[in-house]
């Protein structure tokens, strides 16, 4: 599967490039939400506080706030590619390390190394599946990042509960293990991103990798486009304050905040320790519904793949994000009414299904694809530590705001209160702020910004 054939290879040909890349997607979901099944018992083994609790589930995203600053300057000088082993390598050393210690220090340094691996897959598969991807297959294939992080979700929701009853943490965290060894595995046969190897100077390897995924007239002349698109940039930091550029710099920077403070991802985390305080019973029984929860996550995840195919950005997110305000009252008006756990369950039903069909995948379709080539890396690197640094801060304070509204109220539907009105946000946002960029070439939309002259609400085609 090495970029220097020259033969078309096919739809099938960059499905598995994508799956392989996607394998970053997968580590990402699993790394992040093992702690939720194991937050339990590490808050029993090290005898945590609030503080300590929220530390030991924020210390991966802390690392993940480091993992694209440094992935801005892998990323443009090693290739896409090569930093994904990098993440790879960070992966591996975190399972090992989170499996082994007695000491909560100790464990959360790994987790930080894990974060740092995190970032760098976040920061990195999608973009590389977007530069490999034709432009009417492009939504559907970075789509396949978000299903495989959902699938890493799911599986560790699944091993959480199955090693749960002898309370074997540790296992949790060592089971990452071998999923890591694919992605370290596959990485050795996918190409170069064709994007990349354009602006490094090498054009016939680019033209290779393009001739196995579009043919060799249509690689000729997105090979041109590139090199035409590629004269009028830089690649230098001050581009990031260009009109279009800022603005989309912007769009991207917002829409990743929204995609992780709108309270689904703190849903899925503290899952168990929400049940569990709605009165669903055990720890054992709360990890079990939750397993049904991501169930609903990947099926929803599945459907995304026809959802992007068929309509627009745009209207996929102000539908679906919409809906998550439901949820979230629905959420909030359980807790006040005193309603059945299994109205709980249900909300965060609607909600992470919502999510999972519209905010969750097309937040990495739109930053994948909404910046220039040469300045992508840099753009998508800066967007991500904002994330991560919001998801920390999310992460951290979510157990200090759902506890002060329990001291206050017995119970913390105020919460979610506050997540329904900023999804309410996010769909205001979406509607004034969002270009539609569905079918359209990286290098059309690159050039839109880089020449901005139309109004933001409409369309990337220039």
């Amino acid at each position: 599967m090495k970029g220097d054939g020259v033969s078309q290879a096919g739809p099938a040909y960059i499905y598995l490039v994508a799956m392989v890349a996607a394998a970053g997607g997968f580590l990402f979901g699993y790394d992040l939400s093992i702690i939720s099944g194991a937050i339990i018992f590490l808050e029993e083994h090290f005898g945590l506080s609030a503080a300590g609790k929220g530390l030991a589930v924020s210390s991966a995203i802390f690392g993940s706030i480091l993992g694209p600053l440094s992935g801005m300057w892998l990323n443009d000088r090693f290739g896409r590619r090569r930093t994904l082993q990098i993440a790879a390598l960070c992966f591996l050393s975190s399972a090992i390390g989170t499996a082994l210690p007695h000491h909560i220090i100790t464990f959360n340094f790994w987790r930080v190394v894990g974060g740092i691996g995190v970032g760098l897959a976040a920061t990195t598969s999608p973009m590389y599946i977007a530069e490999l991807a034709p432009p009417r297959l492009r939504g559907r294939l970075v789509t396949v990042y978000q299903l495989a992080v959902v699938v890493g979700i799911n599986l560790a929701v699944i091993a959480s509960y199955l090693l749960s009853f002898e309370g074997q943490w540790r296992w949790m965290f060592a089971s990452e293990i071998i999923p890591i060894l694919f992605l370290i595995t596959g990485l050795f046969f996918v190409p170069c991103s064709p994007r990349w190897l354009v602006a490094r100077g090498r054009r016939d390897d680019a033209l290779s990798v393009l001739i196995r995924i579009n043919g060799p007239e249509q690689a000729a002349r997105e090979v041109q486009e590139i090199r035409d698109e590629l004269r009028e940039e830089t690649g230098r930091f001050r581009e990031l304050l260009l009109p279009g550029v800022r603005r989309a710099l912007l769009i991207g920077i917002v829409i990743m905040i929204f995609s992780q403070i709108n309270g689904v991802n703190m849903m899925l985390i503290y899952g168990p320790t929400i049940l569990v305080e709605a009165g669903i019973g055990t720890a054992s029984q709360a990890i079990f519904f939750t397993i049904f929860l991501n169930l609903v996550i990947l099926i929803c995840t599945i459907i995304a793949f026809w959802l992007v195919q068929c309509f627009g950005r745009r209207q996929i997110m102000i539908g679906g994000v919409s809906v998550m305000v439901l949820g979230h009252l629905l959420m909030s008006a359980t807790f006040f009414l005193r309603g059945s756990p299994f109205l709980n369950l249900g909300a965060m039903f609607l909600a992470a299904g919502a999510f999972t069909l519209s905010l969750a995948p097309l937040s990495w379709v739109i930053i994948s694809e909404i910046f220039p080539n040469q300045i992508r890396a840099k753009a998508v690197a800066v967007v991500c530590s904002i994330l991560y640094l919001s998801s920390f801060l999310c992460a951290q304070f979510f157990p200090m705001i759902t506890g002060g509204f329990e001291a206050r109220a017995g119970h913390p539907g105020g919460a979610y209160l506050i997540f329904a009105t900023i999804c309410a946000l996010c769909v205001l946002f979406t509607w004034k702020m969002l270009p539609e960029t569905k079918d359209q070439t990286l290098e059309s939309i690159g050039r839109f910004w880089l020449h901005y002259d139309k109004g933001p609400g409409g369309s990337a085609d220039s």
